[in-house]
């Protein structure tokens, strides 16, 4: 019998707890008792995202919140900035091409980080531009943009900040409030250790201001909508309600533990699986690299693509590999959410064996060692 091990940037595994909790029996979402548990879990995602502002749910992907961000932002003919260093980036210029908005993007090479300073230029240059798109971890590349900078400077201008922190949110740190983030984005299926199918979305009183203004069309992502379902501690739709027990009990896990702890887990957990990589010869992709996904190069000679199949297939790890142009190019862990030393060090085993069966020599140990003095460092 072969166990799974799953390190890929989501889905995640999820925890005993979080999978018994969704198996509750379904009650009535119009319901008192159901309306309890989704304020419960309303409110203290704002502990998560680090912020005063709601948070409002939908039963959806993440990409359907951060369309929910352009149709209620934006209108057809507003300017938007969007930065775009890989596949998710460039999802939030997509985003606005479809609904009619002149995209201004701010175009990396893949594994490149922006400067805020290109980010400031652009909004002197569109001095109309309504919204500021960016990724807090760039779950294609591993890199994590500057994002207290951003906010910074976004701050100053009549523009809000928006930032997919699908992958990144309760991995990286992220402080939307301190930071000037108008609007953060999550989904369920990363280091908030649930199942796929909730998003997230955090609205400033900034944003909540140039809603007003919006002609881009939406019924069912509406925030007006979801606003006013959460003040009545319900959902403008059916929600999800096996995914809400989940959530509360995944919130239950993370708060117990404390974001600041959080935080710090992951980042132990990357730096160990950076030191790894590092101490056998590989050179990683990102040069800003995130806690929430290790991308790192394919050694020369090596068959790219076959590295997270025979992981998976063979060693039984779920790893993930390059998307887009770089597929074949890098592999990619993510340590996210339930995930400690062992995971890791398991996945480096795995590593080790695939590597040496595609015909890249590793000394057996050596990635496993320099994991282990990382977290004894």
């Amino acid at each position: 019998m072969k166990k799974n091990l799953v390190l890929a940037p989501g889905p995640t595994q999820v925890p005993p707890e979080v999978l018994a909790a969704s198996a509750k029996p379904t009650i009535h979402h119009r319901t008192p008792q159901f309306e309890a548990i989704f304020a419960d879990t309303a409110e203290r995602l704002q502990r998560v995202f680090q912020t005063q502002s709601p948070v409002i749910t939908f039963a959806s992907s993440g990409t359907g919140s951060m369309e929910s961000s352009v149709v209620n932002l934006l209108s057809p003919g507003d300017t938007a900035i969007t930065i775009e260093g890989g596949k998710f980036g460039e999802r939030w210029g997509q985003l606005c091409e479809a609904y009619g908005v002149k995209r201004v993007p701010i175009t990396l090479e893949y594994g490149d980080v922006v400067d805020p300073a290109q980010v400031e230029e652009a909004l002197k240059a569109n001095p109309g531009t309504k919204a500021v798109y960016a990724t807090l971890c760039e779950t294609s590349t591993g890199v994590l943009s500057p994002i207290p900078a951003l906010g910074k400077i976004v701050s100053k201008t009549d523009a809000v900040l928006v930032v997919d922190a699908i992958s990144g949110l309760a991995a990286d740190e992220l402080r939307a409030d301190e930071w000037g983030v108008d609007v953060v984005i999550g989904g369920s299926q990363k280091a908030l250790m649930l199942p796929p199918g909730l998003a997230f979305c955090s609205i400033s009183e900034k944003a909540q201001a140039l809603m007003a203004s919006s002609k881009c069309p939406k019924y069912y992502f509406s925030w007006e909508k979801a606003l006013k379902a959460l003040a009545d501690k319900s959902t403008a739709f059916t929600p999800a309600v096996n995914l809400t027990y989940a959530l509360q009990a995944s919130l239950d896990m993370i708060l117990a533990e404390g974001m600041e702890s959080v935080w710090a887990r992951h980042a132990r957990l990357a730096s160990a699986l950076q030191a790894a990589i590092k101490a056998i010869g590989l050179a990683m992709f990102s040069k800003a690299p995130s806690n929430t996904v290790t991308a790192v190069k394919v050694p020369d000679g090596v068959d790219g693509g076959k590295i997270p199949k025979i992981m998976r297939d063979t060693h039984g790890v779920t790893i993930a590999g390059g998307q887009g142009s770089m597929k074949g190019k890098i592999f990619r862990f993510a340590a996210l959410g339930w995930c400690n030393e062992f995971d890791v060090t398991t996945a480096l085993s795995a590593l080790e064996l695939t590597l040496t069966e595609l015909g890249f020599q590793v000394a057996p140990g050596k990635a496993v060692g320099a994991a282990i003095a990382a977290f004894e460092g």
